[in-house]
């Protein structure tokens, strides 16, 4: 009779063990740098919709209150940046950057479309 124990075969590296899993831990680097994109992108994505609502609630208000239009375009401006900054300062980079401009393209659309249209 043979004492020797069965001896499992050689998995190629490439594949998972069952007998030893490899798991990522919540606070590794992956999980935390993919919690931080989809956090970014929520939070931003949410702001804009707000900037895009003020925008139709200026249009809602008529040609008449057109003072009010161009209130209420630069507000939604101002929600714009305010999206891109609260993006950067998820990511943890300086707030002030040319991408905060981005922002500001509720403005020449709001008076193009309020003046010329």
């Amino acid at each position: 009779m043979d004492d020797r124990l069965p001896v499992a075969p050689q998995r190629r590296r490439h594949l998972m063990d069952p007998a030893a899993p490899q798991r990522d831990t919540i606070n590794s680097a992956g999980i935390t740098r993919v919690q931080t994109w989809v956090l970014s992108i929520l939070a931003v994505s949410t702001i804009l919709h707000l900037a895009i609502a003020v925008l139709l609630a200026a249009w809602l208000a008529g040609p008449d209150h057109l003072v009010s239009q161009i209130g209420l375009t630069v507000i939604s401006g101002a929600f714009g940046v305010i999206a891109f900054a609260v993006g950067r300062l998820i990511h943890r980079v300086p707030v002030v950057s040319p991408v905060l401009l981005l922002g500001l393209l509720p403005i020449p659309v709001g008076l193009v479309w309020f003046l010329l249209l």
